[in-house]
């Protein structure tokens, strides 16, 4: 018998995507896909590379994905080089060749911009960033660009708005582009939970890129500590949460699925603005309408059975207020 064949880095990598990770990572990547119709035939996705954990391995499952051959779309793995020294480009090349993934990159000056910028310098980077990314996709004929946030992004985002904003808001798996027609924006890593990605990637035993940019490199020279920030703020704040109830994202995840807008204060729509009081009166006809005593008797009858004193069980003959 011969020797087995010793697999090349990337080979493990793509074995444990579909092995040890297949539930935490691959099966979810693919829920998202399909739940939320991430991907149609003939799409032409520019697969987006920051050079971090997430994105590496959004790349890799996309790889996954040609293979199977699932869909009938295109791919290209773009990664803009927002202004990175020459050390962490070089490692994002590094990174690209040991996992066989073949990026395309492009220059941009954004970080030069950004840190001349006093107020929301990470506001402004992330929104040039898109920019950047969906003009150059455009340019390769794709019609989708694909960003890797994950679980956490997303419930962390919930309560930024909540926390910071005043604003109750969620980051959505798929957007239109505001100003590139024709575009959309896709996350399919939006069911992955961050923990799974670290796991992968030290099983793995790889190293990428973190916050690289030139604004958070100076703010940890002068303040000689790892850069602080809102969302880090909220991590740790879920961290400690999970501890008291281990349910805690999947509650705050489940919470802007099942928003009741009867319940809500005011809400925007696009350009509409609605507030309770608009409609206030005519939504109380409405329930006086429905109002019949054959319904307050199904009401008695159902809570009485939820209080657990059976149906034969009278309160007295007197009338009983039940309200939602």
């Amino acid at each position: 018998m011969g020797e087995k064949r010793k697999l090349e880095k990337y080979q493990e990598v793509e074995r444990s995507l579909i092995t040890t990770y297949r539930k935490p990572i691959w099966s979810r990547f693919i829920q998202a896909i399909n739940e939320y119709k991430l991907i149609e035939d003939g799409d032409k996705i520019a697969v987006c590379i920051s050079g971090g954990k997430d994105s590496m391995l959004m790349a890799k499952c996309f790889q996954e994905l040609e293979r199977h051959g699932i869909k009938n779309f295109e791919v290209v793995y773009l990664c803009m080089n927002p202004g990175y020294n020459e050390k962490n480009r070089e490692k994002i090349v590094e990174n690209a060749k040991l996992l066989n993934v073949p990026i395309q990159i492009f220059d941009t000056n954004i970080f030069n911009v950004v840190t001349r910028i006093e107020n929301n310098p990470c506001y402004i980077c992330a929104r040039m960033r898109r920019g950047y990314l969906y003009k150059k996709a455009r340019e390769l004929g794709c019609n989708k660009i694909a960003l890797g946030h994950h679980f956490d992004d997303v419930i962390e985002t919930v309560l930024m708005g909540m926390f910071y904003g005043s604003q109750f808001q969620t980051m959505m798996p798929k957007l239109h582009s505001t100003f590139h027609k024709g575009m959309e924006l896709i996350r399919p890593m939006y069911f992955v939970n961050e923990a799974d990605v670290i796991a992968w990637k030290n099983k793995n035993g790889l190293e990428f890129l973190q916050c690289a940019c030139k604004f958070t490199e100076e703010y940890t020279k002068t303040n000689n500590k790892e850069g602080e920030s809102k969302r880090k703020e909220v991590k740790d704040l879920i961290a400690n949460l999970r501890k008291i109830n281990p349910k805690v994202d999947i509650n705050i995840f489940r919470s802007v699925e099942n928003v009741n807008l009867d319940t809500i204060i005011s809400y925007r729509r696009g350009d509409e603005f609605h507030h309770f009081l608009d409609d206030y009166e005519e939504q109380g006809r409405i329930k006086d309408a429905k109002i019949s005593e054959e319904m307050i008797a199904k009401k008695e009858k159902k809570f009485l059975l939820e209080m657990g004193n059976g149906e034969s069980k009278a309160i007295d003959n007197t009338t009983m207020e039940i309200e939602e």
